[in-house]
Order: C-alpha cells, then structure tokens, then sequence
C-alpha cells in the first residue's frame, strides 16, 4: 500500500509539472516580435527595392477589405478563417517552390482579433513552406497601411 501511495503521489507530481509548464509556456509563434512577422515599413522596403526577390503578397481577410484598398501587386484569396478561402489558398501556391518567399496579410481589425492570419500561416506551413511571413497590422489596415500613406490600389 505504501508504494502505490508513493507511485500515485510521484505520478500527480509528474502530471502537476507537466501541466504548469503546458500553462506556463507562452505561444509566441505569430507574437508581435516574432521572427514570422514582418512591419509595414519592411515589406515597404522590399517591395519598392529594386533588388532582391519580391515576395508573393497575398491577402487572406474579407473581399470588402481588399476591394476598398489593397497592398499593389497583392492578389485576393479570401478569408484565411474560411474553407473556401483555405482551399484558393491551397490552390493558388500549390504550383511554387516550398522557399518561395510569400507574407500573408489581412488588417480587417486589431491584431489580437483577426481571425484569418493564423489559420492562413499555418496551412502554408503544413505545406511545406518554408519562407512564409505574416504582415503585422497592430490596428486595422487603413491605420497601419492606408493613413501612413504608403502605396495603396483603391477600388479594384
């Protein structure tokens, strides 16, 4: 009797330890910071740099968003947060070398809130893909983009 104390007592320990740094370890994938992220004023640099490869652009929030104004040469796959916009994602990369450099943005809201970023960054990652950066929008993409008056496509 004593030893199975002893083993239940050892046991709730090992559960106890393991749940507290489940709960202690901090998801910082995506976190603002992170090496997966990329600032507007980076992305700005890299595509109005004559030099150096251009990433694929591609913007995975709502088609009412993108049709107000969007990030030139940035083309539409619908929201990362849907099957369909997924499955257009899937669709649209399947054909590109798994370096290929690609950022990921939507701006339909806060950071902390958006629903399409992250589902859109990780089903390129099971993808295989290996270059893949997330456009930080701390705000919402007329704040962080439009109103700083970087180079926007209205209306199209």
């Amino acid at each position: 009797m004593r030893i199975f104390l002893s083993l239940i007592f050892t046991l709730g320990l090992f559960v106890t330890t393991v749940q507290a740094q489940w709960v202690q370890a901090p998801n910082t994938e995506l976190a603002p910071g992170s090496q997966q992220l990329i600032n507007p004023d980076q992305l700005l640099k890299l595509i109005q740099s004559p030099k150096g490869e251009k990433p694929l652009v591609l913007s995975v929030g709502p088609m009412v968003l993108y049709m107000q104004a969007h990030i030139p040469g940035a083309e539409y796959i619908g929201p990362g947060s849907e099957p369909e916009g997924l499955q257009r994602l899937r669709a649209r990369v399947k054909p590109l070398p798994r370096n290929k450099f690609i950022v990921l943005y939507c701006g339909c809201c806060p950071w902390n809130h958006c629903p399409n970023v992250r589902p859109a960054y990780h089903e390129l990652q099971k993808m295989g893909f290996t270059n893949v950066k997330v456009l930080y929008i701390a705000d919402n993409f007329g704040a962080d983009w439009v109103y700083k008056g970087y180079p926007t496509i209205k209306g199209q």
